[in-house]
């Protein structure tokens, strides 16, 4: 008899579990899919009004003039601008870091540098913007060219730290998770440390670093305001990396404060384009792991 009621108080208890856990991801899926209700059907009236290709393709930005003009093209084209330079120079020192960390770093010194990088994760972007705003602006304002300092370039390298934590956090797992058989066989070939590090180990956890990459480019483009305190703001298509740029979202909270009628309704339509262009990259990105995954990580 204690047995059977053991038995039916754990049938409760996996019963009750399953149905928190039912609710929990409905809830997740609901609020994506009030999100995309709420976002497309405010971005409607500016597709309708202004028409998809001239948003997507015009330059002008002029919400307070008599004829109103609303295109998001220089901006579409800032945000990939310093979305690609956090990835040029964050990835390779997130894998490299995450490699030192995953295979050479000293056990003393280990839980130091992991608490460093964690904290790098917890830092408040405002501050990444200040600290851009305070070093990284005023030197590229006294060695570039030209410009003042607040650049493509600058915005880059701040989102590159910004992206640094999540790349070096999956992709150290990722490189540990490696069965340790496969750096053995290398070493057994002949390869050093170093090549079977690099010729091995890293292609075969490529997958899950891919994924850790695909979580800093969803970051880097989603950043404002460390992007606002280090770009410029200025509307224009650069021509150079030490050009002034404005990206999508510091668009949007640049604006959105004062915004009515159809210039609400255009910066709606950015957010809009925005979430579709992450939906689309993180897409891409994940057939591209897939892809890796499939093929077994190793070439």
């Amino acid at each position: 008899m204690a047995i059977n009621t053991k038995t039916k108080t754990l049938e409760l208890k996996e019963k009750g579990a399953e149905i928190i856990f039912f609710l929990c991801s409905l809830f997740s899926i609901v609020s994506v899919l009030l999100i995309c209700y709420f976002i497309f059907a405010g971005a409607w009236p500016a597709f309708r009004d202004i028409g998809v290709w001239s948003f997507l393709t015009g330059s002008e930005w002029r919400p307070t003039d008599t004829i109103q003009q609303f295109g998001i093209f220089n901006m579409i084209a800032g945000s990939l601008y310093v979305t690609a330079g956090a990835i040029i120079l964050g990835v390779p020192i997130g894998v490299f870091s995450a490699a030192y960390m995953a295979k050479y770093c000293p056990r003393k010194i280990y839980p130091i540098a992991s608490q460093l990088v964690s904290l790098l994760a917890g830092i408040p972007s405002v501050v990444y913007g200040f600290f851009g705003m305070m070093l990284i602006v005023p030197f590229i304002q006294e060695y570039a060219p030209r410009g003042n300092g607040n650049s493509v370039l600058a915005a880059s390298m701040v989102l590159g730290m910004m992206i640094l934590p999540t790349v070096i956090k999956v992709s150290e797992v990722s490189i540990r998770a490696v069965p340790r058989a496969y750096f053995e066989g290398a070493l057994a070939l002949g390869a050093t440390e170093e090549q079977s590090l690099f010729f091995v180990g890293i292609p075969a956890a490529k997958s899950g670093i891919l994924a850790g990459v695909i979580l800093g480019i969803g970051r880097a483009i989603g950043e404002t305001m460390a992007v606002i305190m280090v770009a410029g703001n200025s509307n224009i298509l650069p021509d150079s990396i030490f050009r002034s740029v404005r990206t999508m979202t510091a668009n949007i909270v640049l604006e959105m404060g004062y915004a009515y009628g159809p210039h609400y309704d255009a910066i709606v339509a950015t957010g809009a384009v925005l979430f579709l262009f992450i939906l689309a990259l993180n897409t891409l990105l994940n057939i591209i792991n897939k892809g890796a995954q499939t093929s077994g990580g190793l070439s």
